[in-house]
Formats: structure tokens, sequence, C-alpha cells
């Protein structure tokens, strides 16, 4: 059996470093807001290039913290749109609703399958105040041209980075220091991932950040003393010293993630399978999934399992669909839809074999 991802190896190649980072904050005595927590929001902070990092619980409260640390700022008011791919994770939805805000849907582009910048204009209205772009699968959004659009339009930029840890644009900076803040998460199944949830927030605004810090800890700088309607949503201290070991090797992870993703790109032959596009600058993907498509997914999704090979779905049901969005159910976005009835996730992590990578290779290609 390959798996779709094997957490157990990816996890045991750093078994010792992870028992020594256990006994740092089992000895400490500090288990929330600890010095592991400090220091890996400033580590994480260096690895993006952002001046601001605040550990959070998990990627979602990380955009909704966002998107409330801009309401207490005065940048958004109840009812504000904010453009946000039709094709992505519902998190991203998620976090616009709850936070009082209409999610204005966008069509990606139907190579990159990312949120489409020639189609903002078209969305455009005097209650935008910002664009969401969801680096989906590990591939920057077209941030040069989002940027353009953003600065023509007094638009905030919320970065959507929980899959693309380490992705980087020709400019140099990376997912997390593009716009004006970004949500990450520490999903366990992330190319950066925790041993159970967690998620930070970066950005260059230093109020924003004083304002967040406050937020995710129930709306408090100072203890018992509450100036804000907050949340209680904190990286966990040992969370944050677990992530601190895996940190340091996360680019060797994504350049094994790379090589597999050329791989694939190379070897799989067979004109019933769309593979992904190859971006021509290769640092802007991390390849936290790799995603083809094919007519009747169903069917190839079974041959592979029948021969040990695990695949998901990212995502079968796109959130315009979901009976949690039922307002927006009679909606069309039929490049979504097509996306969504058609992706395959491949196996892709960094303790794959090449022999495990050409087996599904010859699978592929010998499907029909």
């Amino acid at each position: 059996m390959i798996p779709f991802l094997d957490l157990l190896s990816m996890n045991m190649q750093y078994e010792e470093e992870l028992h020594r980072a256990f006994q740092r904050v089992l000895q400490s005595g500090r288990f929330v807001m600890g010095e592991e927590y400090k220091a890996f929001e400033k580590e994480f902070a260096s690895f993006c290039g952002a001046p601001h990092c605040i550990g959070v619980a998990n990627g979602l409260d990380a955009l909704r913290l966002i998107i409330r640390g801009y309401k207490v700022l005065g940048k958004f008011e109840e009812d504000d749109d904010i453009l946000v791919p039709a094709n992505t994770y519902i998190a991203s939805i998620l976090a616009i609703t709850e936070e009082g805000l209409n999610p204005i849907l966008i069509e990606p582009d139907a190579q990159s399958l990312n949120i489409n910048p020639l189609l903002l204009q078209d969305s455009l209205t005097a209650k935008t105040k910002a664009i969401m772009p969801v680096h989906l699968y590990g591939q920057l959004a077209d941030m040069e041209e989002i940027n353009i659009f953003a600065k023509a339009h007094d638009l905030l930029i919320i970065e959507d980075a929980a899959q693309a840890h380490g992705a980087t644009a020709k400019s140099g900076l990376r997912a997390g220091a593009l716009g004006d803040a970004a949500g990450f998460s520490f999903y366990p199944g992330k190319n950066l991932g925790a041993l159970g949830d967690g998620g930070a927030v970066t950005t260059n605004d230093e109020k924003l950040a004083q304002v967040i810090r406050a937020l995710a800890n129930y709306g408090s700088h100072q203890k018992y003393h509450n100036i804000y309607k907050g949340l209680n949503s904190r990286l966990d201290e040992l969370q944050a010293a677990f992530l601190r070991v895996k940190l340091p090797h996360l680019d060797q992870e994504t350049n094994v993630r790379r090589d597999i993703a050329t791989f694939y790109d190379e070897k799989i032959n067979n004109p019933l399978i769309t593979k992904p596009l190859i971006p021509s600058f290769s640092p802007s993907h991390v390849w936290h999934l790799y995603v083809i498509r094919t007519e009747g997914r169903e069917a190839l999704e079974a041959y592979l399992k029948e021969k040990g090979v695990g695949t998901l779905i990212h995502y079968p049901i796109p959130p315009h669909k979901q009976v949690a969005y039922h307002d927006y159910n009679a909606k069309s976005f039929p490049v979504t839809e097509d996306i969504h009835d058609k992706i395959l996730s491949l196996p892709l992590g960094p303790v794959m074999t090449r022999e495990q990578c050409k087996f599904i290779v010859e699978l592929l290609n010998d499907y029909a």
C-alpha cells in the first residue's frame, strides 16, 4: 500500500528532536504562550520575510482574526465585500461570513486553478474592501497582478497561505509577505505540519499585529483587562516546539516535493489525464498537492485503490454547493464546478521513494 500521505514516517525522521522538544516544554513548566511560542513566532516571521507573526490555534482562526482585526481598526464594516476564489476550501469562505462580511466568489484560471485576476474588475462594488487570494495546492496566486489591482482600487490583500509555506515570488518574497496580512495553517498534513492543530498570522502592519495578538487572547493585552471582544486562539506551546524542530527542514522537504512533481510531469503520459501546470518560476510552487484531472474520476480513484495507491479529492464539493451555504446553491461557477468534478490528488510527500513514484506512474500510464 502506498498511502496518500505517510504522516508517521514524515514525523519519525525527526523523532529524537521531537522528544527533546517535548522535554524542553515539560521541564519549563510553561504550557501556554511560553518561550517556544515566542521563539517560533520570530523564526517563522523571519522565514516568511514578514515583520510580525502571531501564533494562533488554527488556520481558520488566523483568517478570522485578520478580518476581525481590520474591523477593530475601522478598515472593515459589517456587510463589506471580500473578493475570494470560488475554487477553494470552505475555510476561506467561513472566515469571511463568520466575521459578518460577504464573500464575492471569483472563478479561477482554468490552468493554474487559482483566482483569475482578469475577473476581479467585474465583481468590484462600492462595498469591496479586500481580496483574499488563496495559494491553492501550494502554488502562489498571481500576486503581481493582484497587487496592481488592489493598489488601483485601494483594497487590502489577505493571503490564504494555508497550503503554501515557503512559496516564493520572483521578487524573493515568500507567501505571508506578499499582501497586507496572511493566514497559515499547521494542520498535520500541511507542508509545515504540527502534531496537532495550529496556525499563524503574518503581517507588515504593526497596529494590526497588536490588535490580533489581543483578540486571540480573549481581547486582552493584560490579564483580566479586556479591551476587545476576543477569542481564545493561541498556538499551543508544545506544538510551537514541534514546529521549531521541523521549520529548519522545510526548504529541503520542499525540494523533494518539487522533484516528485517534476518526475510526475515528465513521466505521466496518458491522454485521459490532465496534469497540473508546472509554473515557469519553480519556487512559486511548494507542491502541497499534486492534483490531476480526469473524466470519470471515480473510476480512476477505484483503479488506484485496487492497486494499493491511496488518493484524495481536494475538494469534491465547491463552497457554493455546500448545504451550509444554501443561499449560494443556485449560483453558477462552471469553471469551478468542472474542476471539482474532475480533480484527484496523487500521493506526494517528502518521504516517498522513487520506486513508489515509478509504480504510480506505471499504473497511470496503463489506465484505460
